[in-house]
C-alpha cells in the first residue's frame, strides 16, 4: 500500500472489540504521536490515556453528568454558517442511518450520545489538554498534528482510532475524574483499540468534498483542482 493509500484508508470507527493493546505497542503509538511537529517544538499535548476498570468509571461519570446536566464544553460547538454545518449533518443522517435511528426518533439520538461516552466500548482514549497558552490557537493546532500522528500510528500497527469531539463536551467531570488543573482544557478525545469489523458502525464512509471546495491555487499554472 502507498503511502497516499495508507493515509486515504484510515478510518474512524464507530465500534471496538475489547482486545487490549501490548504496553511495549501503545508505547511506540505515543512515540510515533510525539514526533510531531509543534509551534517553537513547545509541544503542548498533555495527555491522559485511560484503560481499564478507569475507562468504565469515567464513562458512568459522564453518562451521569450528561442525563443530569447536560453538556459543558470548554469551547464553542458552532459550526457557523453554511457548509461546515451541512457536513456535519450529512454525516450525523449516515451515522443514524446505519444505527437505524429515525430523525425524529430524540431518545434514540439521545441513546447513541450516551454510546459515545461509552466510548464505543473500546479499551483505551486518549485525553488531548492544552495548557495555558495565549488564545491557546497555536496549541490546539499543535494538538491536530500529534492526533493525527497517533490516529496514522494506530493503523500501522494494526489497531483503529477515533476523534472523539463529545468527550469534551463534558470537560469539567473529565478534568475532576482524571485531577487535571481547570486552567488545562480538554481539546478531544483519542478512542482506540480494534475496530470490530463484522459492525455496521466500523466504517461509515462519510466521504470529502473535492478539492476545489477547500483549497484555492495561485500562482501554479495547470493544477487542476
Amino acid at each position: 500500500m502507498s503511502t497516499s493509500d495508507f493515509i486515504r484508508h484510515r478510518h474512524s470507527p464507530r465500534a471496538f472489540l475489547p482486545d487490549p493493546i501490548p504496553n511495549d505497542v501503545l508505547k511506540n503509538i505515543l512515540l510515533d504521536a510525539q514526533s510531531a511537529p509543534s509551534n517553537s517544538n513547545t509541544q503542548p499535548w498533555h495527555v491522559h490515556v485511560v484503560s481499564g476498570q478507569r475507562l468504565r468509571d469515567l464513562s458512568a461519570a459522564l453518562i451521569e453528568e450528561f442525563d443530569t446536566n447536560g453538556l459543558n464544553p470548554d469551547f464553542t460547538t458552532d459550526y457557523g454558517q453554511g457548509v461546515h454545518p451541512r457536513r456535519s449533518q450529512e454525516l450525523a443522517a449516515k451515522v443514524y442511518g446505519l444505527k437505524g435511528i429515525a430523525r425524529e426518533d430524540k431518545e434514540g439520538r439521545t441513546e447513541f450520545l450516551r454510546e459515545n461516552l461509552r466510548f464505543f466500548g473500546a479499551p483505551y482514549s486518549a485525553m488531548l489538554f492544552i495548557p495555558p497558552m495565549g488564545d491557546r490557537i497555536r496549541a490546539a493546532f499543535d494538538q491536530g498534528t500529534y492526533a493525527e500522528n497517533f490516529l496514522l500510528s494506530l493503523e500501522a500497527h494494526g489497531y483503529h482510532g477515533i476523534p472523539q469531539g463529545m468527550i469534551s463536551l463534558l470537560a469539567p467531570t473529565v478534568r475532576e475524574f482524571l485531577g487535571v488543573d481547570e486552567d488545562y482544557k480538554l481539546v478531544t478525545a483519542l478512542t482506540f483499540g480494534r475496530g470490530d469489523e463484522s459492525s455496521p458502525m466500523f466504517r461509515t464512509e462519510p466521504g470529502r468534498v473535492p478539492l476545489s471546495e477547500t483549497v484555492t491555487a495561485h500562482g501554479i499554472e495547470g493544477l487542476e483542482l
